[in-house]
């Protein structure tokens, strides 16, 4: 595999307690349609949106479960070699949730931990997956990174996917803000969460990503989403770039976050 993929987020995972009820509800919401794999024996369902498959869901395995985990989103991101990146997280203090497994027709892929807890996938796929135009509507088009020292995951993260540092924003009093990303491309942001702050039902915030969905409607999004019973986090607002953004806690309790369609011009 050539080390040019590097870096690339090419699949979404949900692992959740209802599987059908997040099929409703993501369907709904973003219009995703699903597809169950032959490899999978009916145990993992993926997402397809416009341009073709982007990820799963599967059930939240109950000894993640037992350790407290909630539902929660995992992304995916290329390497050309699982075994050497896992080794290279081990060297800088990070952690490996699930070692190095081959996957049949899939790939290669371990569930890593960065130093400050985040977890993420990697992946060394078992044939080519062609980028998905990110500004389209129902796919995922940016990756944020709540931490508890920024500065210290972007060194560990641009080591081990080789990601660029774009521009740093201020935010106030929520500190620094940085976006980076790979070959030119802004592909998400970092930032240090305040100490003590929580989601609206109280839970702490651990290291964690939150991840984007685009869509062409954001308030009738939003509005298809709480009628649901999803649960608003923060927004809607304006963020640089003209864009409007919301995020939210999934009714399973997964929290991902939508994201307008680019303004044109």
């Amino acid at each position: 595999m050539s080390d040019t993929n590097t870096g690339r987020f090419v699949w979404y995972e949900l692992l959740t307690t209802d599987t059908d009820a997040a099929i409703d509800f993501y369907g709904d919401v973003v219009g995703w349609r699903t597809q169950t794999p032959e490899w999978a024996g009916g145990a993992y369902t993926m997402w397809v949106g416009g341009q073709g498959p982007l990820g799963g869901v599967s059930r939240l395995p109950e000894a993640v479960r037992a350790m407290g985990a909630p539902p929660y989103w995992q992304a995916n991101v290329e390497v050309a070699d699982v075994d050497r990146a896992v080794a290279l997280v081990k060297e800088r203090g990070g952690g490996v949730y699930v070692a190095p497994l081959d996957v049949p027709e899939v790939g290669r892929i371990a569930v890593i931990a960065d130093p400050q807890g985040a977890a993420i996938a990697v992946v060394a796929p078992a044939s080519t997956m062609v980028s998905q135009d990110a500004t389209k509507p129902g796919e995922f088009a940016w990756n944020e990174l709540y931490t508890t020292d920024h500065e210290a995951a972007f060194r560990f993260y641009q080591e081990l996917f080789g990601w660029d540092r774009m521009s740093e924003v201020d935010l106030g009093p929520m500190g620094k803000y940085v976006v980076w990303g790979r070959d030119g491309k802004q592909l998400g942001g970092m930032l240090t969460l305040p100490k003590g702050m929580k989601t609206p039902d109280g839970r702490a915030i651990p290291p964690s990503w939150m991840h984007y969905v685009a869509t062409p409607d954001l308030d009738a999004a939003l509005e298809r989403a709480t009628r649901r019973n999803a649960r608003v986090l923060n927004g809607p607002m304006l963020v640089p770039g003209g864009q409007r953004i919301v995020q939210l806690m999934d009714p399973q309790g997964a929290a991902f976050a939508l994201i307008s369609m680019p303004v044109s011009g």
